[in-house]
C-alpha cells in the first residue's frame, strides 16, 4: 500500500503547492472563478508567493501543510491566526467589513501592522485544496486532522474557513468532519463577477 501522509511544507514544496492550487482552480472551479482571473494566474508567481509564505510566515502560528501520496504532492492547507476580516457577524468581537483577497492575490493574508490584530483564539484556514484526480482518497480528511493538531498546539480553541458557496464537495468534507456553517457569508469580487462564500466553524478540543 502506498503511504499517504501530511507534513509541514518546506521551501522546495512551493512549486508543487502552486501546481496543485492552479490545477484545482482550473478544473474544479472552472465554472465558478471567471476565465479572466484563471488566465491571469502565473504559476511561477504563485510559487514565489508560497515560497515566501513558507520561508517567512507573518507569525510563528502561520503554517503551510502538504499532503502526499507516495512521493507526489496531492494537496495542501494554509493556516494562521484569524483577523477582523474573518471574524465578522454575530458572536464575534469584530464587526469590520470584510475585504477578502481574490485568487490573483497572495494566498496568505498580509500581516496586520499591529501584532495584536491577530486573533489569539481563532484559527483561519486560508487554503484547503486537494487536486481533483487525487480526491476521495482521504487526503482532505488528513489535512483537516493535521490542521486541528497544529491549531491545538498553537493554543487555538476554534477554527473558521471560508468556502465557495458553489463548492459542495469541500463543504461536504468539512461538515463530515465536524465543521458547520454559522450563517455568515460574504461575496468576493472576482474581475467584476460576484462569487459568494460561506463561513464554516469548528471547535478545537483542548482536552
Amino acid at each position: 500500500m502506498v503511504d499517504a501522509f501530511v507534513r509541514p511544507a518546506k521551501p522546495d514544496d512551493a512549486v508543487a503547492v502552486a501546481r496543485v492550487q492552479l490545477t484545482t482552480w482550473r478544473t474544479a472551479y472552472a465554472q465558478v472563478v471567471p476565465v479572466a482571473v484563471l488566465d491571469a494566474l502565473d504559476e511561477d508567481e504563485v510559487a514565489a508567493q508560497w515560497r515566501s509564505a513558507i520561508l517567512e510566515p507573518p507569525t510563528p502560528r502561520h503554517h503551510v501543510l502538504v499532503a502526499y501520496e507516495g512521493d507526489t504532492t496531492v494537496g495542501f492547507a494554509a493556516t494562521g491566526p484569524a483577523t477582523g476580516e474573518d471574524l465578522v457577524g454575530p458572536g464575534y468581537a469584530s464587526e469590520e467589513t470584510p475585504t477578502p483577497a481574490t485568487p490573483d492575490n497572495p494566498p496568505t493574508p498580509p500581516a496586520p501592522e499591529d501584532p495584536a490584530d491577530w486573533d489569539a483564539t481563532t484559527l483561519v484556514v486560508s487554503a484547503l485544496l486537494v487536486e481533483p484526480r487525487w480526491g476521495r482518497r482521504g487526503h482532505g480528511s488528513r489535512l483537516l486532522a493535521a490542521v486541528a493538531d497544529v491549531g491545538r498546539a498553537d493554543g487555538f480553541t476554534r477554527a473558521v474557513i471560508w468556502s465557495l458557496d458553489a463548492d459542495q464537495a469541500t463543504r461536504s468534507l468539512l461538515e463530515s468532519t465536524g465543521w458547520a456553517p454559522d450563517g455568515v457569508g460574504r461575496v468576493l469580487d472576482m474581475n467584476g463577477v460576484d462569487v459568494p462564500e460561506l463561513r464554516l466553524v469548528t471547535e478545537l478540543d483542548q482536552s
